[in-house]
């Protein structure tokens, strides 16, 4: 399971005013995913392809705390995922790794590549996924439901029994990591070198991978604060400029707008370089704080949500970055998601004047942070709802503001996730009251929930039959509108820069590379 983070470069463009009516359900029409053309043949073999990151971490461990988005990049080159997810974000078996896998009762039995070995030449067997399993029961749900795995009729097979009915089960063992500890590998590349302090880590050719050949002979990651210099120096050949776009580098707030749209022209003049475009895994939405004040009143809340015009919103965030501007209306799963539906016509309340007066924290620093704080004062003051915008170190956002509770709306972003029954619960639990009386928020930071929630994210969580368990999410999706918890607003961008000539890059949505078909197109 992938940790649940903040995501600090949260929030949305435009200065807006007024409100509109929930849109009825469309079609998601954006893309998923957008990479630069070229099959394996078109590539040639060999050179060193120059990947930007904002910083090379110590270690490989996607499980831990402070692994980020980098981490994982660098660690799907390395390590085996039973499973990779497709443009809808649904799991798929990796051949290279997984033969088969089938769920009986509440066994799940899967049939290993046998041409699977880490780098040192051991296969991967069920030992691993004991490792890994003993690792994370106690910090990860998945694994907590895990009851026991044991080896099946040859060491190429292994059965994991779960403790009760757990439907996410594809979302366990990826990425996998060795029994015998990192940073022995079993991917297209292994490390070469990790820096961190340096900001680079080399990956090479593993001469034990058994699937396609890597095209390249190296991959370097290498941090690069200067992504727009770097590409117009050639030092890097692919880069995700969202952040470079939305963080322009200028410590006066009152300038980064103006920045914000200098560095995406900048982004677009950059010669030999294609810009790709696709809808990120990650929403950016307005929670309103229902711990205190007048807000914990829900009628109050939907009051107050019914006022958003996310359309406009959505369209002044997307619009110059070249996205369909469709605003999101599910809090559980994204536009580009099997089963999506826009569920917002259930928040079934009408914007009417209120006299308010409403604190609205946002990440400093951010230019769509700093418009959708204008367009939120813009739209609500019609309606007699007084809003003061009050920026927040992006460092300390969540641990000294939102956790606080200091606040009534609060505008920030969450990763999105394939597996929403398991991952996006603690987004929405009820909150408990804890030994000392006071109550325990844990992620839900708008404090508002109920038990018919929990009970339907439980019933998900159980549920094998995907239609039966999209029907679940819908009507859990359904009760938070109708809860007045939060306002989803969109789906959030994803802008990289790939230099021309690079096949196999660009923007990857819920997925990520194919590694061994990453190279250079012949001339």
């Amino acid at each position: 399971m992938k940790s649940i983070r903040v995501l600090a470069a949260a929030c949305v463009l435009g200065a807006l005013a007024g409100c509109s009516s929930a849109p009825a359900p469309v079609t998601p029409t954006q893309s998923a995913s957008d990479l630069t053309p070229g099959n394996r043949t078109a590539v040639r073999q060999g050179g060193t392809l120059r990947w930007a990151v904002d910083e090379v971490p110590a270690s490989l461990d996607v499980y831990q705390a402070d692994a980020t988005a980098d981490t994982a990049l660098i660690a799907h080159a390395l390590l085996p995922s039973l499973y990779r997810l497709d443009d809808h974000a649904r799991p798929v078996p990796d051949p290279d790794y997984l033969v088969g896998a089938e769920l009986t009762d509440r066994t799940v039995t899967y049939r290993l590549n046998p041409k699977a070995v880490w780098s040192d030449g051991t296969p991967v067997t069920a030992a691993d996924f004991t490792a890994q399993w003993t690792a994370l029961r106690d910090t990860h749900p998945g694994y907590q439901a895990i009851a026991s795995i044991a080896q099946g009729v040859d060491q190429h097979q292994v059965k994991v029994v779960f403790r009760q009915p757990y439907a996410e089960w594809k979302s366990l063992f990826s990425p996998l990591n060795p029994a015998a500890g990192l940073p022995l590998s079993a991917g297209p590349l292994l490390l070469k070198s990790l820096d961190a302090k340096g900001g680079k880590a080399a990956l090479v050719r593993n001469p034990r991978w058994w699937g396609d050949a890597p095209k390249v002979d190296e991959l370097d990651f290498l941090a690069t604060p200067d992504r727009l210099d770097a590409l117009s120096q050639s030092r890097v050949d692919v880069a995700a400029l969202e952040g470079t776009v939305d963080h322009p580098p200028t410590t006066n707030s009152a300038d980064a707008l103006d920045s914000a749209t200098r560095a995406l022209q900048r982004a677009r003049a950059l010669p030999g370089i294609t810009l790709h475009r696709a809808a990120a895994p990650a929403f950016t939405q307005l929670t309103l704080n229902g711990a205190r004040g007048q807000l914990a009143e829900p009628a109050v809340r939907r009051a107050v949500a019914a006022c958003v015009d996310r359309a406009k919103i959505a369209q002044a965030a997307l619009g110059p970055l070249g996205l369909p501007a469709a605003p999101l209306g599910n809090h559980l799963l994204m536009a580009d998601q099997q089963g999506y539906h826009d569920n917002s016509a259930s928040l079934a309340a009408t914007a009417k004047s209120m006299h308010l007066e409403l604190s609205l924290l946002y990440p400093d620093g951010s230019a769509t942070a700093r418009r959708t704080a204008d367009a939120l004062v813009a739209q609500l003051a019609p309606y007699g709802i007084t809003v003061h915008p009050q920026a927040a170190s992006p460092d300390g956002f969540v641990r000294d503001h939102l956790a606080a509770g200091d606040w009534d709306l609060a505008l920030f972003s969450w990763p999105a996730t394939a597996f929403p029954a398991t991952d996006e619960r603690p987004l929405y639990a009820k909150p408990q009251v804890g030994p000392d009386g006071k109550l325990v928020l844990g992620l839900n930071y708008g404090g508002s929930g109920t038990d018919e929630i929990d009970q339907l994210f439980a019933k998900a969580e159980a549920e094998a039959d995907p239609v039966q368990q999209t029907a679940l999410l819908r009507q859990a999706d359904e009760r938070i509108w109708q809860l007045g918890h939060s306002v989803p607003l969109y789906q959030r961008p994803e802008l990289v820069a790939v230099r021309t000539g690079v096949a196999g890059a660009g923007a990857y949505g819920f997925g990520w590379p194919r590694y061994q078909d990453l190279g250079f197109l012949r001339q």
